[in-house]
């Protein structure tokens, strides 16, 4: 499975979607800073799944037709830092789909996220990171999960990376570094958080219109992932 996570920097590189897709043979694309209003129903082979309309920076996904059914997808709002109550720039920080993998015959969660922006704490992001794998855990209950997106947390990950291992999560970082705009502010900013799933590789792509870089990671299930009963399955998905 290879999934795209893209910031837009408010829909700026939206024309770069479907060549981007396709170049690198997407299965999903997570986006931030995206319009809902401007983004396209269908990218080739892609057609958009959910994307929140009340943002000003949105959050969106597209899903390949021929591997993916989308079970149910969510928006959910996170606590809110100060940034947030006085500018209003995002009232949902997490967009979640539930999906059925036709190639594997499993289901699992697949998110994209945005955090609070650098004016925040990284004490308030990692109560979102964690609230927002919660959020997912309840919309697929033992499912494989993987959360994708800007994580705004260009520092000190090394807290962050032993508080996803304490509560069985991996921290994946890409080969290079997704934000370069500001010098005191360069680093990793776009990365993965994953759940059930064996992460061969994060890469950074070429830049594009955002002061962002997308990042592709090539994940499959894990095999020591048991699968959930289907009767429990349809259930959870009802």
């Amino acid at each position: 499975m290879k999934v795209i996570s893209y910031n837009l920097r408010k829909n700026r590189a939206v024309a770069e979607l479907g060549a981007l897709a396709e170049m690198h043979g997407a299965d999903v694309l997570c986006l931030q800073e995206a319009e809902a209003v401007a983004l396209p129903a269908r990218l080739g082979h892609m057609h958009l799944v959910h994307a929140t309309e009340r943002n000003r920076l949105g959050l969106a996904m597209y899903v390949r037709d021929e591997r993916f059914h989308a079970r149910t997808a969510h928006t959910f709002q996170l606590k809110k830092s100060l940034h947030d109550r006085l500018l209003a720039p995002a009232h949902e920080r997490l967009l979640g789909v539930r999906m059925h993998d036709v190639e594997t015959g499993r289901d699992l969660v697949v998110a994209s996220f945005h955090a609070a922006p650098l004016t925040a704490l990284n004490s308030l992001r990692r109560h979102q990171i964690h609230a927002a794998l919660g959020e997912l855990r309840a919309l697929g209950p033992g499912l494989p999960a993987l959360m994708v997106g800007d994580y705004n947390y260009p520092v000190f990950k090394n807290r962050l990376d032993t508080e996803m291992r304490d509560r069985g999560y991996e921290l994946s970082l890409s080969d290079k570094r997704t934000y370069t705009r500001y010098r005191m502010f360069r680093g990793h900013f776009d990365f993965a958080t994953s759940s059930g799933l064996d992460i061969g590789c994060v890469r950074t792509l070429d830049r594009g219109l955002s002061d962002h870089l997308p990042i592709l990671v090539d994940a499959e299930l894990s095999a020591h992932t048991a699968p959930v009963p289907s009767d429990v399955a349809q259930l959870a998905a009802a």
